[in-house]
Order: structure tokens, then sequence, then C-alpha cells
């Protein structure tokens, strides 16, 4: 699943914080901004993020129902999302780290569809959509790179569904490690040795597994010598078994040409 599986009350920090702006930001060209922007679109696109928000550990950035008013690029600390079922149970519904987007869940209907919560101390950009919108019609450039976010985000979810109903706990939790792996990479950090920001219990409930199966695996994987786990921090020792173990199921769903071809 190697490149496949990929997996947004705060306190507003106004003019009297320094602000450094997106030419000094290292993460611009891993989500924010498209690139190849001239010196004139960087400043109309500087001069909109006009807000910055630092959120504590465990404060929410938005809640489910909250109005939609700007995305968020993550420029420092780790999230998660969660959205409630209709018996009123919480699921966890993405991880999200520095370079990345949220806030994206709002812009169907104006309002946000699940809870942000942040997992560590974080610093985000807030970047309020009606400007983004209209920035947009006039560079094009931003706009196209808008829509494949949105088009990125659309592909994690439909590959979710294939990881929960396609996998056993095995090649999901393998799934999991590698797509962290990868993202950790793309960011310039180690791809074999990081933190787990999450618990236990969250992996299961964006898995789709219980707590001790979340539990039983990695004990497995360890003893197996594939990772090492010493509280949350964990190294892949043995990365590329794990990618075939996550791919395992994927062979199992790619459809048969031969089928199509036949049908």
């Amino acid at each position: 699943m190697q490149q496949k599986v990929h997996q947004l009350f705060a306190e507003i920090v106004d003019a009297r914080y320094p602000r450094s702006g997106c030419a000094a930001c290292d993460l611009r060209d891993l989500w924010c901004l498209p690139k190849g922007l001239n010196g004139d679109e960087f400043l109309q696109v500087d001069r909109i993020i006009n807000r910055r928000k630092r959120i504590k550990r465990n404060e929410y950035l938005y809640h489910a129902g909250n109005p939609f008013h700007a995305v968020y690029a993550l420029r420092t600390g780790f999230f998660k999302t969660l959205i409630s079922s209709a018996s009123g149970m919480e699921h966890v519904s993405g991880f999200h780290m520095a370079g990345e987007l949220l806030g994206m869940d709002a812009i169907c209907d104006d309002r946000h569809s699940c809870n942000a919560i942040a997992l560590e101390d974080s610093e985000l950009c807030e970047i309020p959509f009606s400007e983004l919108e209209m920035l947009g019609r006039k560079i094009p450039a931003l706009q196209h790179h808008f829509h494949k976010i949105m088009s990125r985000e659309i592909f994690r979810n439909q590959l979710l569904v294939v990881l929960l109903s396609g996998m056993n706990a095995d090649e999901r939790l393998a799934a999991f490690l590698v797509n962290l792996s990868q993202r950790y990479g793309a960011r310039g950090y180690s791809a074999t040795q990081f933190q787990l920001r999450m618990t236990r219990s969250d992996i299961g409930s964006y898995l789709g597994l219980k707590l001790e199966t979340v539990s039983r695996t990695l004990s497995k994987f360890q003893e197996s010598g594939l990772i090492s786990v010493h509280n949350k921090q964990l190294v892949l020792n043995d990365l590329e078994r794990l990618k075939q173990i996550a791919e395992r199921a994927q062979q199992a769903l790619r459809p048969d040409p031969q089928k199509f071809e036949a049908s």
C-alpha cells in the first residue's frame, strides 16, 4: 500500500505576537501553497493569512456544528478529528500533522461535521475561506492547488473504506504504520523512528479495531522484530516487511482485468 494509504475555542494570536510569513515557512511547498507563484501572487496569498492560532493539548480547534469561516494550515503539532455517530459514540476519522490542512469538512454545508482536537500543543495559520476563494479566481494555480488537496482528501477517505472492509488486524496496523512513516519522511523527519502522538485507543477507533486487538498486534509485531516500542517511541525495524503485510489485502482487492474484459 506504499504511496496509497494516506492518510483538519482557541486563543487567537493577534498582531502583538511575532508573525513569520509564508516565505519563512519550511512547510509552504508541502501542502499550503502551489509552486511557481510569482512574487506578487505570493504576497497576495501571504496577506490573507492574517491570524495565527495556538492550541493547547486537548483543546478544540472547532466543534461539529460550528459555522465555517476558515481552513487551517497546521504549522506545528498534531491533531485528531472525531465524528459522532447517531448513538452518540465518537469515532476517530483522521490524524493530522504539520503541513496539512484542517477544516475542509465544512465546505459543503458551511458547518463543521467533526471535532478537531489537539494531541499536543500546536500552532496553525488561519486562512479565511471567503478570501481564499476570491484569490483563487485571480490566481488559477492557487485554485488548482486547493482542488488537488481536496481530491487527495477524498482519495484518503476512499482508501480508509478499503482499509476497514478488506483487511485483517495485521494488515490494518501495518498500513497505518507505513502511512505514518511516509508522512514523516515527506517532512524531512526519520521515516523509521518517531513518536505515536495518538493513544492505542485512538488508533483502534480509526482502524475499526478494539483496544485489545491493537495492543496484541503491536506486541506481535514487536516479538517478530518488525518494530520496537518504548512508551510512545516507535522504531520500524523492518519497514519493507510492513509494506508487504499492508499490500497483501490490496493484491486481493485489485480487480481482475480479465473479468472486466469478459463482461
